[in-house]
């Protein structure tokens, strides 16, 4: 299995507090999530997000509806937390967030380690549309959490 990397970062004008809590609410993770997607939370949701906290959510990708459940392994704040797939679309998918102060906010890092499942089919599907799928969507991110943060629209 060849897991990828994605690795993306971005600098925010707010405290480190302020940004952990920002993406520690579950909310936002709708708000920062493309459109396109038709990206849902089920129910029951969590109150907040904590280590063994678990997401359920629905989303449409290239026409195909997906469920996709996830769950919190590392909650510390205010420097990182790891979300994992625990059942969804890859045969690995861990995202790491990690939170650094900076001088005027803070250095917002996501890595994500994900694998493809399928064996060569799989691989093929990553260099058609899954690679470029999944930088459109943290494309999407990076600019609405800047376009939310800078606008002290943190909620």
């Amino acid at each position: 299995m060849k897991v990828h990397l994605l690795e993306r970062e971005q600098r925010v004008p707010l405290d480190v507090d302020q940004t952990f809590r920002f993406f520690g609410e579950i909310e936002n993770l709708e708000r920062i999530t493309p459109p396109w997607l038709r990206f849902r939370i089920l129910d029951p949701r969590p109150d907040k997000l904590t280590a063994g906290a678990r997401l359920e959510y629905s989303l449409i990708l290239h026409r195909f509806p997906i469920r996709w459940t996830t769950a919190i392994d590392e909650w510390e704040p205010p420097g990182r937390f790891t979300d994992f797939q625990v059942r969804g679309p890859y045969a690995l998918w861990q995202h790491t967030h990690t939170f650094v102060p900076v001088e005027g906010g803070t250095l917002v890092t996501d890595e994500v380690r994900y694998a493809i499942p399928y064996g060569p089919l799989g691989a093929l599907a990553h260099v058609a549309f899954v690679r470029r799928d999944l930088r459109r969507i943290f494309d999407y991110r990076r600019d609405t959490v800047a376009a939310l943060l800078d606008s002290g629209a943190a909620g």
